[in-house]
Parts: C-alpha cells; structure tokens; sequence
C-alpha cells in the first residue's frame, strides 16, 4: 500500500456497516470497515478524521485508521466537537438534569457549550428564565426561532470557525428543523405528539453536515444520558464555572458543595449569585455519581 493510495478525510455518516467519508474536494467515498478494529474494540464514529483507501469503479474502499479524536461523546456518538449546542425549547418541556449533564461531559473534555432556545415564538421569557439559571456558567444562552426565522445570524456566528459543532438535545426540539433554516437544507422533520408531548426521533443516525462554512452534527434526540462510571465525585465540581471563585473559600477543604458547613457555594445560593436550582440538581447528580463509584469494582 503506497502513501499515495492513502487519503484523509471526516466520516459524515454510517449505514448498514458502511461509512461515508468526505474528503477535502468535498467528494464523498462508501468505505468498508477493517475487522481490526473489532478486534481493537474501536467503533468509527461520525466526525471522526480518517484515513482510507478508495474505492475503484463500483467497489468500496476501506477504512485504514482513525486519527486521534480531541473528543468523544458516547449519547450522541460523535467524535471531534468543539463546539455543543444544547437545544431546548418551551414544548417539550426542557429537561434541565439532561442539559446539565451533556453540559458537564462536555466541559470535562474541553468542548465550548452554548444553550439555544429553539421555538421562542411559543414563550418569549424561557431564554431570560435560562439566562437566569445558568448565569456564571460560561455558557452563552442564544434565543432563536426557526420558524420565524429570528436569531439565525447570532447562531450562525457562534458556529463560524469552530472545526465541528453539534446540535444535540431531546426529540421533539426542533434540531432538524433549525439546520434547515440556518443552512438552506431540507432535512426531514417531525411533529410533537399532543398526547405526550414528545417530539418524533425523524433523525435516526448522526449525520455531520458541511455548508456555507459550517460544519455541523445533526443528531437523533434522546432523553436518557447517564454520566461516565469512572468519574470521580471529587471531580465533578470543576464541569460548574459558577463554582470556581469560592473554591477554597469553604470552611472544609475539599469540599464537594453538598451541604456541608460553611460551604462557600452554599452561602452564595442563599445570597442569590448562584442559581438555587442548579446547585440542586448539581447535588443530585453528585449522589449518582457517589453511588455509581461506589459500584466501580462490582
């Protein structure tokens, strides 16, 4: 196999046990996947840098490597985001534990993150309330609304220049339908169910999608995301920006700002320069997190 056989590129999508790889022209190539990475236990994953060989005539290339990825994400399973857009919206209701927790997996790996309030029209004070919630926490609220076409530029510019940006939040939030209005597409997308007010997954497998400059993940939607087994509860605190001027501030050191006394984070709550509601689910996640450590050996 010669040097100049081999070509790099990004997977933007998978199928039936096959991936598609763009180059840098833009062309798109059907490749196989090697069975050592079975054997390595390594999944590709969409937006992962490869490098393959192509496929001649009506043949398929092959997958030969995976680069090293400067981040993962398991729920989406994506690789190399820079940059997460958590998407929200007034119906379905937001799920403020899963934005909390998509937040703290990527803040641990070094992800910049930014919360967009898709469907604005439907209760124009949600993103104040949001603001609200996550003041301090170095994550940009953005309010936009797809439909009406508002806010597209601001969000347009956050994604300028970032190497991969993924959208990614519960079915039903309107993902599929802000990439067609940001980026000209004509994605397919679906309707809340009025009967339990959830969305229709339309997307199904992520996708990563190159237009105008941008390159974006579209994702399928979820509701359940369950944190990494190995992370330690002492490490938890450092995903919470909010936290770090009162760390070493606290009566005890270390504290892990649950409870204890003279708790810096604590006193700040009550003085209302973190949000109470934050902190509360902080601590809730800390008990999942001491508990699944608890299990690590088990």
């Amino acid at each position: 196999m010669s040097e100049e056989t081999l070509r790099q590129g990004v997977l933007v999508r998978g199928f039936g046990g096959f991936y598609v790889a763009a180059d840098d022209s833009g062309t798109e190539h059907i490749l196989r996947c090697k069975k050592k990475f079975r054997r390595m236990h390594i999944s590709p994953l969409v937006g992962d840098q490869v490098l393959f060989i192509p496929g001649e005539g009506e043949e398929h290339g092959w997958l030969e490597e995976i680069l090293p990825r400067t981040t993962e994400c398991l729920r989406p399973p994506v690789a190399n985001v820079s940059l997460l857009l958590v998407v929200i919206c007034p119906s379905p209701e937001p799920d403020l534990l899963l934005v909390d927790r998509l937040l703290i997996r990527a803040r641990l790996q070094g992800m910049k993150t930014a919360i967009v309030v898709n469907k604005s029209e439907l209760d124009p004070a949600l993103a104040e309330t949001i603001r609200g919630q996550y003041r301090g926490a170095e994550c940009p609220v953005l309010t936009v609304s797809a439909k009406e076409r508002q806010g597209l530029e601001e969000l347009r510019s956050v994604m300028q220049g970032e190497s991969c940006c993924c959208l990614t939040g519960q079915s039903g939030v309107g993902k599929s339908t802000l990439l067609n209005a940001l980026l000209g597409l004509e994605l397919e997308t679906g309707d809340i169910s009025e009967k339990i007010q959830r969305g229709k997954n339309t997307t199904r497998h992520a996708q990563l999608l190159i237009s105008g400059g941008v390159r974006v993940l579209d994702t399928a939607g979820f509701s359940l995301l369950v944190l990494d087994a190995k992370q330690e509860p002492e490490k938890l605190r450092e995903a919470y920006p909010e936290f770090q001027p009162h760390e070493g501030c606290c009566r005890f050191a270390p504290c892990l700002h649950d409870r204890e006394p003279g708790c810096s984070v604590t006193a700040a709550v009550a003085a209302g320069e973190i949000d109470e509601g934050r902190v509360s689910r902080y601590r809730q996640l800390l008990a999942d997190v001491r508990e699944t450590w608890k299990q690590r050996y088990n």
